[in-house]
């Protein structure tokens, strides 16, 4: 299992991040604090608090983990 934090700042880099997370094989999950939602869902990422970086967990291996931060670079908060 990862965690990370990410930024996401518009309404695109919503769309791009779940677009992103659907693309994936393995589960994504977004939020803060107890609250936390698929970050494959539209629905339930319009649910969260984007004035602060979100922490995100992935069960994924090392690869996948090497593949997707490559391509989340942009939403990465380092």
């Amino acid at each position: 299992m990862r965690q990370f934090q990410v930024r996401l700042r518009s309404f695109q880099d919503v769309q791009a991040f779940v677009t992103l997370a659907a693309s994936q094989n393995f589960p994504i999950t977004v939020g803060s604090g107890d609250y936390r939602v698929s970050a494959t869902s539209f629905m339930g990422m319009f649910t969260l608090d984007y004035a602060h970086p979100l922490l995100a967990q992935a069960d994924c291996s090392d690869e996948q983990w090497a593949d997707f931060s490559q391509k989340a670079a942009s939403f990465l908060e380092v």
